[in-house]
């Protein structure tokens, strides 16, 4: 039995989310939580959301506990590429690539033996 979230358009480069994800992939959910808590750096803002809603997914929806899971996978995949222009010398001009990301959990109950 598992449960997902996911968070599309944010608005944060998909290598700084990637970052920080390997931190928590694989962990419970608790010691998920625990950990984007203290990381510095506004990566683990959205990040610590999407893992908290699909823990309340799993419990509202599957009616699974808390305690018991884990994250299962989670993906962050590239979003659309908003171009800026920048003025440069001689009239020239540089683009600025915004970048967002998608952001998907999955958390699973562990089993036990």
């Amino acid at each position: 039995m598992e449960a997902r979230a996911v968070v599309r358009y944010i608005w944060i480069p998909p290598r700084k989310l990637r970052q920080v994800a390997d931190l928590v992939r694989g962990k419970d959910v608790t010691e998920a939580l625990a950990i984007l808590k203290f990381v510095p750096g506004k990566a683990a803002v959205p990040l610590a959301k999407v893992v908290s809603s699909a823990a309340a997914n799993a419990e509202h929806n599957k009616n699974l506990t808390r305690d018991e899971l884990y994250i299962k996978s989670l993906l962050v995949d590239e979003g659309p590429m908003v171009k800026r222009y920048r003025p440069r010398a001689r009239g020239r001009a540089d683009v600025k690539r915004k970048r967002t990301s998608h952001i998907t959990v999955v958390v699973a109950e562990r089993k036990e033996g």
